[in-house]
């Protein structure tokens, strides 16, 4: 392992390059997650509404037990990450595994499905494109190191949630609470911030934005953000302590004020109706990783 790393020290392209690679690959997989997963958590809230049903009303659920146990989408009965195998949604055809390649495949294929001619979305290949782009930056910008490798597995996590959001509106636990523990177990031997640091910057990351959220609930009736926002900052907060969070809360609202207005204004969003905002928190805390620093220390030079 110690050559490895001093071969792609000496070779920090080859070492670039080879992360794109990689990444674009577990990009493909991402694509999957973002699909399934929200499918896959439907189904296990009806299944506990099923089990609620069954032991406090029984005589309606043995009336209807066929509708109660069937399944809410047109998806298979097993379903879960790996099975079954990818497939065209129209006509159900296996996808091939050369067809399978990150953003190569779908250009073989020139958007369409091999045997039905049904379009594919262009997502794939953008999804695919984009963690593999951030990935090789972050392969360049901290090389070879332990740093690399865990900004990768986060940035891996906020592609997902990002998409899941925009297609869903939420931001799930199973992938928010997994980030939060491993920052704080990072920074246990001080990897990005101190203990310290990170243990307040996951409080004050959580009760910020749940401030705001109970805030604008009693003075408007409305609940202004979802609790997965606040979970999200949270990781931040956990992974690169306190010192970020205003960075991430000042750009993830500026973003998202300009895309909301924007959407407004061009008539691809009415008034009132509510937008995701783990995207905008997403890409706020990439940037406040790589130049939070910077853009810190640039502002108050300003002052």
């Amino acid at each position: 392992m110690t050559e490895l790393i001093t071969v792609f020290n000496q070779n920090l392209w080859l070492f670039v390059s080879l992360s794109f690679v990689f990444a674009a690959v577990i990009g493909s997989f991402l694509n999957v997650v973002v699909h399934r997963l929200p499918v896959m958590m439907k189904r296990d809230w009806q299944q506990e509404c099923n089990h609620y049903l069954a032991e406090y009303k029984k005589p309606v659920f043995e009336q209807n037990e066929k509708a109660l146990t069937a399944p809410i989408d047109e998806f298979p009965e097993k379903y879960n990450l790996v099975v079954p195998g990818s497939a065209c949604p129209k006509c159900k055809t296996n996808i091939k595994p050369i067809h399978n390649l990150p953003i190569i495949g779908w250009l073989m294929l020139r958007g369409k499905c091999a045997a039905c001619k049904n379009p594919i979305s262009a997502r794939y290949p953008i999804v695919e494109l984009i963690t593999g782009a951030l990935v090789a930056f972050l392969a360049w910008h901290f090389g070879p190191t332990a740093e690399f490798v865990f900004s990768t597995i986060l940035t891996f996590a906020l592609v997902v949630l990002t998409g899941i959001d925009l297609d869903e509106m939420l931001l799930p636990d199973q992938i928010t609470l997994p980030l939060l523990w491993l920052g704080l177990i990072l920074n246990l031997s001080g990897t990005f911030v101190s203990m310290s640091d990170a243990i307040v910057g996951a409080a004050a990351g959580y009760l910020s934005l749940w401030s705001v959220f109970w805030a604008f609930k009693l003075l408007t009736g409305k609940e202004g953000m979802g609790y997965g926002d606040f979970k999200l900052l949270a990781v931040f907060g956990a992974w690169f302590g306190w010192q970020v969070l205003p960075l991430v809360i000042l750009l993830s609202s500026l973003v998202g004020a300009i895309v909301g207005i924007s959407l407004i204004a061009f008539k691809k969003l009415n008034q009132g109706n509510p937008i995701p905002f783990g995207p905008y928190i997403a890409a706020a805390g990439w940037i406040a990783m790589i130049w939070g620093e910077s853009i810190t220390q640039w502002y108050i030079s300003t002052l």
